[in-house]
């Protein structure tokens, strides 16, 4: 099998920026802090240039270094700030029970809602998400059940 490169920059930009966006946001719960993430992540790509083995595993590093990116800016973060509902509105649909739901997901802790946001709105499976957070699938299938049991509660 040969390696895999993205063929420039700018393509991966376009490819990967709106996913990572999306993730940084729900993770830090900030759009500018998400706007953040995601250029570090960017020029982390852009200061390791790095070969990847397919498509895949190129998406699965944006989403991984994302993550990471992410709970490093939460550590360093003293005291966890609020997001008025005006700024989530920004990325939620305009429906009344969607923003719910959104809001409902967006309120879960942190393992919980990673596995929630990956596999329900990034579509990703069981045992990708296992692979990209480096856990087991039946840890993945845990958290997602009881993300799902908290959410049933909360709506």
């Amino acid at each position: 099998m040969s390696d895999y490169r993205t063929p420039d920059a700018a393509l991966a930009y376009t490819s990967h920026a709106g996913r990572m966006y999306r993730i940084a946001y729900a993770l830090l719960l900030s759009a500018h802090d998400a706007e953040d993430a995601a250029a570090e992540v960017f020029a982390r790509f852009l200061r390791k240039m790095p070969v990847f083995k397919n498509a895949e595993h190129e998406k699965a590093w944006f989403l991984r270094v994302t993550v990471n990116v992410c709970r490093d800016m939460l550590r360093r973060r003293a005291v966890r700030s609020y997001t008025p509902l005006e700024e989530i509105a920004e990325i939620t649909p305009a429906e009344q029970k969607d923003a719910r739901v959104l809001e409902s997901v967006l309120a879960l802790p942190e393992k919980f809602r990673v596995c929630v946001l990956l596999h329900y709105f990034e579509g990703f499976r069981v045992e990708e998400i296992a692979r990209i957070l480096h856990l087991s699938p039946s840890a993945v299938k845990m958290r997602l059940s009881r993300a799902r049991d908290m959410l049933k509660t909360a709506l």
